[in-house]
């Protein structure tokens, strides 16, 4: 019933394929460099 964290993430890792995992990274990546690319353009502006 109570699960540890650590068999919570194994469970978890087994359920996503590889496919879901790069397009988890890349979603994530694509995220940070507009946040970033963001950030970048408004300093620029200000200046």
């Amino acid at each position: 019933m109570f699960d540890t964290l650590d068999e919570k993430v194994k469970h978890d890792e087994e359920e996503t394929t590889t496919s879901e995992r790069y397009i988890r990274y890349a979603a994530a990546l694509a995220v940070t460099s507009v946040l970033f690319g963001g950030l970048y353009a408004v300093v620029q502006f200000l200046e």
